[in-house]
């Protein structure tokens, strides 16, 4: 599967961003969001099963975004909402053909396609 993510940039806190992933290639099971910070471990943001749109989030973005899925544009989308200056990262989506029960959804070691990742920053 081939991944292009997009939609990153630079916003100010409160504010609102949201991220596209298009998936090309072979069938999709799943498709998550991770990000990563400078000096920090890469991290699960948020996930979203092909099949029934099942999703789950990272408690530090729950409630502030939101996942889904066009499956005609094979497309996931993320919307963040009420930014901080803590979401600034590259963020990644990557895919899997398998489709994970919910609560696999945020292991990473499912995952196997990765996208080149999109940056957002939130000034202060």
């Amino acid at each position: 599967v081939q991944l292009q993510a997009s939609g990153g940039g630079l916003v100010q806190a409160g504010g609102s961003l949201r991220l596209s992933c298009a998936a090309s290639g072979r069938t999709l099971g799943a498709i998550a969001w991770f990000r990563q910070a400078p000096g920090k471990e890469r991290e699960f943001v948020s996930a979203i099963r092909w099949s029934d749109s099942a999703s789950r989030y990272a408690d530090s973005v729950k409630g502030r975004a939101t996942i889904s899925r066009d499956r005609v544009k094979r497309t996931a989308y993320l919307q963040l909402n009420s930014l901080k200056p803590e979401d600034t990262a590259v963020y990644y989506c990557t895919s899997t053909t398998s489709s994970p029960i919910t609560g696999s959804l945020a292991r990473e070691e499912w995952y196997d396609s990765w996208g080149q990742g999109t940056l957002v920053t939130v000034s202060s």
